[in-house]
C-alpha cells in the first residue's frame, strides 16, 4: 500500500495547476514556434507572448508591459536588478544597502559585488524579521545607489513594510529593489500603490512552471543588461524566449489574484489549526516571525532539545513533506541566517521547523502532522541528555 503524501513545503516549490499545464501544452507540441521568426507560427508566439506580457503587467498594476521582462528564475531576476544596478550606476556611487535575512539570491550577488569593490549596508532585523524604515533611512548616503529588502521572507514568512521603505528611498533618489518571490500569489501586489523601481518574481511559488521568472523595472529605470546575445525582451535578455513557460507564469499569476481571497483564508486556517494544535500539546517551543504581518501558509517553529534535521526526517518516514528553512540551503548544516538575525541561538535555531501550507492541505492533514510532531518531538526529547538535565533543573 502506497504511503499518504502530505506536502507542506510550499515555500520551496508548488505543483502546476491543471489549468495553467493545459495553457501551457500547446506551445510544447503544435505551436513550437520561435517568437523571433517572421513567418506565421512564429508570429503567433510573439503574439502569445506579448499577451502574456499585458496579462502580467495588469496582474501586479504595472503602468505599460514594456515594464515586464521575462527572466528565467527569481535568482536571475535578483542577479539582474543588483549587478545590473550596480554596473550602471557605478559612477555615482558604489553603496548597496540591503537587510541580513535576504534570499541567498541577494546575499550571494551582494557578496559578489563586495569582491568588485562595492560596499554592503546589512541592515538588522528585530526579533520578528521586521526591518525598520527609519533604519534604511538612516543607512542612506551620498554615494548609495540602491536599496534591495525582500517583500516577505522565505523562511519565517515576515511581510515587509516595503511601500514605507520605497517612500524613504524616493525621497533619497535611491532605486529600490524588492525580491517579491514568495509575496507573489499569496498577497496581491500593486507596483504602482508600493512605488518599487525594481520587483523579482518567480513562477513556480504560485502553482506555475518552474524555469520562469520575471523582473519587473518601472519605466525610466536604466540598469544594465545582464544576459547578452539575442534581441529578445526589448534588447534588454537575450534567449529564445520560454514559450510555454511565459503562458504557464501569465495563467497561475492570473488565477492567484483571482482566487487570493478565498487562498488566503483557507491557508491562514490551516496555519492557525497546526499553530494551535502545536502549542496546545508540545511545551518549549517558539513560533519565529511576526503573527500579524505575515504569509498566509507560513508556520516557522523552533522545538527545543531536538534537532531539526531528525524532526524532517521522522516526519518524512510518515508521508510528511516539511523544511528546516530556505530551499535553495537545505544542503547545509549550518543554522539558518534567518533564525540567527532574529536573534534564536544556534542551538534553537537548529531544532527548527518550516511548513508552508497550499490549497491542496486539508484540515485532516493537519490534524494528522499535529499528532506525527508530538509524537516525533516526545521520542527525540526522551533520547536527549540536555532535555534529562532540563528536567532535573539543571541549568542548560
Amino acid at each position: 500500500m502506497q504511503k499518504q503524501i502530505i506536502y507542506l513545503d510550499h515555500a520551496a516549490t508548488t505543483y502546476v495547476k491543471p489549468e495553467v499545464f493545459e495553457a501551457m501544452k500547446p506551445y510544447f507540441t503544435e505551436e513550437y514556434g520561435n517568437p523571433s521568426s517572421i513567418y506565421s507560427i512564429g508570429r503567433l508566439n510573439r503574439k502569445v507572448v506579448e499577451d502574456a506580457r499585458i496579462s502580467v503587467a495588469k496582474s501586479i498594476g504595472a503602468a505599460e508591459p514594456s515594464e515586464i521582462h521575462f527572466t528565467g528564475s527569481g535568482t536571475e531576476g535578483d542577479n539582474w536588478a543588483i549587478k545590473g544596478t550596480a554596473l550602471k550606476l557605478m559612477k555615482k556611487g558604489k553603496h548597496i544597502i540591503t537587510s541580513n535575512i535576504e534570499h541567498p539570491a541577494v546575499l550571494a550577488t551582494c557578496e559578489f559585488l563586495e569582491k568588485q569593490g562595492y560596499e554592503i549596508t546589512y541592515i538588522k532585523v528585530d526579533d520578528k524579521g521586521l526591518i525598520n524604515p527609519e533604519d534604511v533611512d538612516r543607512a542612506i548616503r551620498p554615494d548609495t545607489i540602491l536599496v534591495s529588502v525582500m517583500m516577505a521572507n522565505n523562511e519565517i514568512g515576515t511581510i515587509e513594510p516595503i511601500k514605507e521603505i520605497a517612500q524613504v528611498c524616493k525621497k533619497h533618489g535611491v532605486l529600490f529593489h524588492t525580491d517579491a518571490v514568495q509575496a507573489a500569489g499569496n498577497i496581491l501586489i500593486d507596483v504602482k500603490d508600493l512605488g518599487v523601481d525594481l520587483l523579482s518574481v518567480s513562477g513556480h511559488k504560485f502553482y506555475g512552471p518552474k524555469g520562469i521568472g520575471m523582473l519587473y523595472i518601472r519605466k525610466g529605470v536604466k540598469i544594465e543588461n545582464f544576459v547578452h546575445g539575442g534581441h529578445q525582451e526589448r534588447n534588454k535578455r537575450a534567449g529564445t524566449e520560454n514559450v510555454p513557460g511565459i503562458v504557464g507564469f501569465a495563467t497561475a499569476l492570473e488565477l492567484a489574484n483571482k482566487n487570493m481571497e478565498a487562498h488566503h483564508k483557507k491557508l491562514s486556517n490551516l496555519r492557525d489549526r497546526a499553530l494551535k494544535g502545536i502549542t496546545d500539546r508540545i511545551p518549549h517551543i517558539r513560533v519565529n516571525g511576526s503573527m500579524e504581518k505575515r504569509l498566509p501558509g507560513n508556520l516557522n517553529v523552533s522545538f527545543r532539545f531536538v534537532e531539526g534535521e531528525s524532526v524532517l526526517l521522522m516526519l518524512d518516514m510518515k508521508g510528511i513533506k516539511a523544511s528546516s528553512g530556505s530551499a535553495c540551503t537545505s544542503g547545509s548544516l549550518d543554522p539558518s541566517h534567518v533564525l540567527l538575525a532574529i536573534g534564536l541561538p544556534h542551538e534553537i535555531a537548529h531544532g527548527s521547523l518550516r511548513m508552508s501550507f497550499g490549497d491542496i492541505n486539508t484540515e485532516e492533514e493537519v490534524d494528522f502532522l499535529i499528532d506525527s510532531l508530538d509524537e516525533i518531538i516526545n521520542k527525540l526529547r526522551n533520547m536527549s541528555p540536555l532535555y534529562e538535565d532540563f528536567n532535573k533543573g539543571v541549568k542548560v
